[in-house]
C-alpha cells in the first residue's frame, strides 16, 4: 500500500511549510515565494529599464503585448497553453536581454519589458497555464470558479 510523502513542518517559519495542496498547483508558502519572486523580477526589470534610459512610452506600448499570446487559445486549449507559456517564461526574456547587451540594445529593452510583464503577472497570481482550462495555472486557479454563480 502506497502512502503519501510526509509533510515537512518547519517550526522556524510556518509561511514556508510545504504541504500537500491541490494537485498540480503551488500552495501555501511556495505560492507566496513564487509571487514574491514575481515582485522582485518586476522591480529589477523596471529599475534596469530606467537605468538604461529606455523610452517609457515604448514600455507602456509593449507592456501588455505578451498577452496577445492568448490568441493561441483559438487553436484550442492545448495549443493556447503552449503558446502562452512559451511567451510567459524567462527562457524567452533572458536571452533577449543577453542578445541586447551583446548586439542590439532594443532587444534588451524588449527583454526587460517582458520580464516586467511576467513578474507582475506572477505577483498578481497569474501563472503558467495548464491545458485543462485557461484559469488553471501553476499558481492555482485564477478567475471565476466553474461552480461560482
Amino acid at each position: 500500500m502506497l502512502t503519501s510523502a510526509p509533510q515537512f513542518q518547519s517550526p522556524a517559519s510556518s509561511a514556508l511549510v510545504v504541504s500537500r495542496g491541490e494537485a498540480g498547483f503551488a500552495s501555501g508558502g511556495v505560492r507566496l515565494l513564487l509571487r514574491l519572486e514575481g515582485v522582485a523580477a518586476f522591480a529589477v526589470a523596471v529599475a534596469l529599464y530606467a537605468h538604461a534610459g529606455f523610452s517609457w512610452p515604448i514600455f507602456e506600448l509593449f507592456f501588455l503585448a505578451p498577452d496577445l499570446a492568448m490568441l493561441g487559445y483559438f487553436a484550442g486549449p492545448r495549443a493556447g497553453a503552449a503558446v502562452y507559456n512559451f511567451v510567459h517564461t524567462y527562457t524567452v526574456a533572458l536571452p533577449l536581454v543577453l542578445a541586447g547587451f551583446l548586439a542590439l540594445p532594443a532587444l534588451t529593452a524588449a527583454g526587460l519589458i517582458l520580464i516586467a510583464h511576467i513578474g507582475l503577472d506572477r505577483a498578481f497570481g497569474y501563472g503558467l497555464k495548464y491545458s485543462t482550462a485557461f484559469g488553471d495555472t501553476h499558481l492555482g486557479r485564477s478567475g471565476r470558479r466553474r461552480d461560482a454563480r
